[in-house]
């Protein structure tokens, strides 16, 4: 068997700078610049601006904490990887099946924006639910029969580019990438000879209260940045990461492409967003003036900037209209080539921790994981099917994967304490202010998702924490195998169970918190509990380190309940600023305890041992 440090020496380096840097914006910049403008408007109204700006500083700190974590470890799935060698082999499942759940919708995501877009020139595609069930104020789009093949289609085309190799996909992702660099930058330009400041002064000012989300002030300002699709939108600065093991010079590269890219990405979607604002034509929208929550049921909800340049009447701005039909297929696209890739490697890096079985580690002649290839394809196209919204789906993708973020800081100070001699390709300095900056910005964004996000997120993660206890816990860290498929069955029927209660009794009702919360802790612990008792001594540290994050899921799912953010934000005890005092108090307690908890892993070890062999 290959081993983990090993395993990546078998995959090609044939990406530079450029190329890392254009991997990360052309996933920045796809469905996200097309569609969330007109989302955020909805949410936060003109303050959508501060948000775009918010998010872009916060995740900042989050991409500097993984600077030095991708430049020092260049692993392929890397992500998915730092928590083991940090935390072990719990935590690092964790936190590994929440960034699966989030990157293996991506490429749906990207695809359903796409059919989205152009429906607003061929109806046929999809069709808007404007009086069925919504979430927010956010009309259901369900793909016809035509929609769902073109969309599976475009899943496949995904798929075949990547099949050939990490070298196709970075030259095809770099010439689309400049196209989606320059769409953007026109298309706000065009914009601004449109523009109207009273969008901005009038109409309720800065925190309008008629907003989609019923959070007003700045409570919808922050509420945006996870639910409208702006952290979606920046998710991409992790692709330098992800694809670290194929890079060249990764010491050097990564670190430098990933701040390249979050800079770039802040300037041009705070500029569209200000554009798109600015010149919003209520009468052509079909909605009242002011009325910031009825533009996501309007006639430019599937294709906003298309319909906005339409309505200016404008020559110029009529015939780039049609060049960003053509761009709802390219940008989207790809985005969506990266994050077939990303899925991929994911896939990968579960299998070299070998959580998942060691077939998806298989590599094709293109030196490419050929198997999880093949099943982030099958599982994009499952994902077409429950999730028919663009502005539904991008809440919980964002908020999974920002979760699974909280490991960025947390893993850069706890290598420096228990990796001292890890040969890092850069040292970020005052790390020991920006970790916990790192940890603290990530909580934020989980918290400010809603309670409602949150409790799909969590209940979506223990279906997949029970695979832990039944596969790896026995196989590798000698648990018995009664017990662990004992706990594992056990999790997954209560989880069940909770899930059904929690949705009638929490998120439509709001009744009986105190039981439902009580069982979930139960739940959510005694499993952990049971197996560090019963284990092998040796292996115990394992689970002990994972306490912690335990803990924090809990504490961050209680708060969220009892805040602004939850069902019941008119009465909530904990009122918004003082949420984020608490929060950010929590987050540097969690993150200490974190720190504390970190181990000097067989797997950290393995690669220090590689490095002075390299350097020998």
């Amino acid at each position: 068997m290959t081993s983990v440090s090993n395993s990546d020496k078998l995959l090609r380096k044939e990406l530079g700078l450029l190329d890392l840097t254009f991997l990360s914006l052309s996933a920045m910049i796809g469905s996200g610049w097309l569609l969330a403008s007109l989302s955020v408007a909805s949410i936060a109204g003109p303050s959508g601006v501060l948000s775009w700006i918010i998010a872009g500083i916060m995740v900042m700190f989050i991409g500097l904490a993984y600077a030095e974590l991708g430049s020092s470890i260049p692993k392929t799935g890397g992500i998915v990887r730092y928590p083991v060698y940090s935390h072990g082999s719990y935590t690092g499942f964790v936190i590994a099946f929440l960034y699966l759940l989030s990157a293996i919708s991506t490429p749906s995501i990207e695809a359903l924006a796409t059919i989205e877009y152009l429906t607003s020139v061929n109806p046929t595609l999809s069709k808007l639910l404007t009086n069925s069930t919504v979430v927010n104020g956010t009309p259901v789009t369900i793909l016809t029969p035509p929609g769902l093949l073109f969309s599976i289609l475009l899943l496949f085309i995904y798929f075949l580019v990547n099949y050939y190799g990490i070298k196709i996909l970075g030259k095809t992702n770099s010439a689309i990438t400049v196209w989606k660099l320059i769409i953007p930058v026109v298309t706000f330009m065009l914009l601004f000879f449109a523009f109207k400041s009273s969008n901005f002064t009038n109409y309720g000012g800065l925190f309008p209260k008629s907003v989609a989300s019923n959070y007003v002030g700045p409570v919808g300002m922050l509420y945006a940045i996870p639910s409208a699709g702006i952290i979606y939108s920046y998710l991409g600065f992790r692709q330098p990461i992800e694809y670290s093991g194929e890079a060249k010079n990764p010491e050097k590269n990564v670190w430098r492409a990933i701040i390249l890219s979050i800079v770039i990405a802040i300037l041009i979607y705070t500029f569209l967003q200000i554009a798109f604002i600015g010149a919003i034509n209520w009468v052509s929208a079909g909605v009242t003036p002011g009325n910031w929550s009825a533009l996501l049921n309007s006639k430019w909800a599937n294709s906003p900037f298309y319909s906005e340049l339409e309505a200016e009447g404008l020559a110029i701005a009529g015939a780039w209209g049609y060049v960003l039909l053509i761009d709802a297929v390219l940008s989207p696209s790809g985005t969506g080539l990266v994050y077939t890739g990303t899925s991929a490697r994911t896939l990968y890096g579960l299998s070299a921790e070998e959580y998942f079985p060691l077939i998806f580690k298989k590599l094709n002649s293109y030196r490419i994981p050929i198997w999880s290839l093949i099943v982030s394809l099958i599982a994009s196209i499952i994902f077409l099917l429950p999730f028919p919204s663009w502005y539904l789906l991008v809440g919980f993708n964002s908020s999974a994967t920002v979760l699974t973020y909280i490991m960025g800081g947390i893993g850069l100070q706890t290598l420096r304490k228990t990796a001292p001699d890890l040969k890092r390709g850069i040292k970020i300095p005052f790390a020991s202010i920006i970790a916990p900056v790192a940890t603290i910005v990530s909580l934020l964004i989980v918290y400010w998702s809603g309670f409602t996000t949150l409790f799909y997120i969590i209940s979506a993660l223990f279906i997949g924490i029970p695979i832990f206890w039944i596969n790896y816990a026995v196989k590798i860290l000698g648990l018995k195998k009664w017990i662990g498929i004992s706990l594992g069955i056990s999790q997954l029927v209560v989880n069940i169970i909770l899930t059904i209660i929690g949705y009638y009794s929490l998120v439509l009702n709001n009744d009986n918190p105190i039981l439902y919360f009580a069982l979930f802790i139960l739940m959510a612990l005694t499993p952990l509990v049971v197996a560090y008792l019963t284990v092998n001594t040796n292996e115990k540290v394992h689970l002990k380190s994972g306490f912690w994050l335990m803990g924090l899921i809990i504490t961050i799912y209680i708060i969220s309940y009892l805040s602004e953010f939850g069902p019941s934000s008119n009465s909530a005890p904990i009122r918004f600023p003082y949420d984020i005092a608490i929060i950010s108090i929590i987050g540097i307690i969690f993150h200490y305890l974190a720190v504390l908890s970190g181990f000097r892993t067989r797997e950290i070890e393995e690669i220090i041992e590689d490095q002075k062999e390299r350097r020998d």
